[in-house]
């Protein structure tokens, strides 16, 4: 899919977080361009914003999952103070890996949380995670990405796979079908584990299992019913946070094909049709929803406008998409393509 000149330079007028992904991702810029707009991150904007939160013994907001303290520097959206709060530092960790901050800019930060950050549930310790596998996910990546010794982990994932291919946070209360929001949340934390420390053999197998979970309700659908699984499916918001939607599935596989060196999967393809209905006539995807609750600051703009978080992650789906589809035309030989 070609990128609209006036989009990709809306694009390019954004904070480091996101510039840097546009420059290497869309725009072709050369590695040193991109680098240099990425290691921006730990100095300006966003990423130095987020920075300077951080408490002296490692932590934001005093938690590991939920703050342990009010601070004035938060807001609500929308003055909502429902919901899950997202300044606690498993969060804020989620959002500066994510963004691509180097974590060098982070140093020392994995040896504080071992010594002074414990799991809200049973006091654990930090790097050893705890039983919801959305929270060990997010544990598992940040571990990866920060140095810290979270092999453990990894191994729980194999060792709580649930009978029909993914997993659910509320295993432990008895539940045995497994989540379209838990399922891809490990994916991503496992994903990032792997591209760290290198593919292991039987995660790599419990994770293509769980992508078979997604792919054979074609990201979308009940296996039993065929129906759409729930309005939240079909979300185009950013920030991602936990819930799960067909773009996040879809970033998600895309990076998953770069790992594995593999072609999109055809069942992929409602998801991709859902993300391209929605582009507006000027390329310029729309902000769909807030997650409720409490920030350090917005990250992007209001439900109903352009969305420069969105309209990037969408744009680059597509793109990834479109080009195998491109490359099956030109050789009919080829693995099967997703059009």
């Amino acid at each position: 899919m070609a990128v609209d000149d006036k989009v990709l330079s809306w694009l390019l007028d954004s904070d480091p977080a996101l510039r840097w992904q546009v420059e290497r991702d869309l725009a072709g810029a050369p590695e040193a361009v991109w680098q240099a707009t990425r290691a921006r991150i730990a100095t300006e904007g966003m990423g130095a914003r987020l920075l300077a939160l951080q408490d002296d013994d490692g932590q934001w907001a005093g938690g590991a999952y939920f703050p342990a303290r009010p601070d004035p520097r938060a807001v609500y959206h929308a003055d909502d103070e429902a919901g899950q709060p997202y300044t606690a530092t498993t969060w804020t960790l989620n959002t500066l890996r994510e963004w691509g901050l180097d974590a060098g800019a982070l140093t020392g930060t994995a040896a504080k949380l071992a010594a002074n950050s414990r799991w809200e549930y049973d006091d654990l310790p930090y790097w050893g995670g705890e039983v919801d596998c959305c929270i060990n996910a997010f544990t598992l990546a940040n571990g990866a990405w920060l140095g810290a010794d979270v092999s453990g982990l990894a191994d729980w994932f194999v060792d709580h796979q649930l009978d029909d291919g993914g997993w659910n946070c509320e295993w432990v209360e008895g539940s045995r079908r497994s989540s379209f929001h838990s399922t891809l949340n490990s994916l991503v934390g496992i994903l990032w584990y792997e591209r760290a420390t290198g593919a292991v053999e039987a995660l790599t197998a419990a994770r293509h299992r769980a992508q078979e979970y997604l792919l054979q309700r074609h990201l979308l659908r009940s296996l039993t019913t065929g129906d759409q699984v729930g309005p939240w499916v079909a979300n185009l918001a950013y920030p991602f946070r936990w819930p799960y939607t067909a773009l996040r599935a879809l970033d998600y596989l895309r990076d998953a094909a770069a790992f594995d060196a593999t072609p999109p999967d055809p069942r992929a393809a409602d998801a991709v049709a859902l993300v391209r209905a929605a582009r507006p006539d000027d390329g310029r995807w729309l902000q769909g929803t807030r997650y409720r609750g409490q920030v350090w600051f917005e990250i992007d703009v209001p439900v109903g406008e352009p969305s420069p978080w969105v309209t990037f992650v969408a744009t680059r789906v597509l793109a990834w998409w479109d080009a195998a589809g491109a490359a099956q035309a030109d050789n009919p030989t080829a693995d099967a393509s997703p059009v």
